[in-house]
């Protein structure tokens, strides 16, 4: 059985090594400036129990030898509609394994915790944006591609 846990502030720092290995995997990069506006905003929001962020996490099997995998989610409070008529909807996000643990199920593991987490929430609906690599995974917990394509606008 894989132990997972709920990540808290002290553990911003290896989400956020483990946030570049999957950022790389996807289009590598030597910009690292990123990164400690984003483990202090992790800290934060860590911090908060009751907040609309959280992460699971693995810890490697060695003591101290920081992280193995981990899954991060968000809970988004829009207008209700159909289908939706709290109008929360959670998006998963910054999954990922370090390599070297990988083909142990504990991304599985940690997305597992992460929809647990959403529907002690009571959030309905879950979006997520898969990789190649990662789609089976989700198609296997009973994610399915939708026809309504993203738009973005960056300033």
């Amino acid at each position: 059985m894989t132990l997972v846990r709920r990540a808290a502030p002290e553990d911003a720092e290896e989400l956020v090594r483990l946030r570049k290995i999957m950022l790389d995997s996807m289009r590598p990069s030597t910009d690292v400036s990123w990164q400690p506006a984003t483990i202090t905003a992790l800290r934060a929001h860590l911090a908060e129990y009751e907040g609309e962020l959280c992460a699971f996490v693995v810890d490697a099997p060695a003591p101290g030898s920081g992280l193995a995998a981990c899954a991060t989610g968000a809970i988004h409070r829009r207008l209700g509609g159909p289908g939706n008529p709290s109008g929360s909807s959670g998006h998963v996000f910054n999954v990922c394994t370090d390599p070297e643990h990988r083909r142990k199920g504990y991304s599985r593991a940690c997305v597992e915790a992460l929809l647990a987490w959403y529907q002690e929430r009571g959030v309905r609906r879950i979006d997520l944006h898969a990789t190649p690599q990662g789609e089976p995974l989700y198609a296997s917990l009973g994610f399915s591609r939708t026809p309504s394509p993203a738009m973005r606008l960056t300033f």
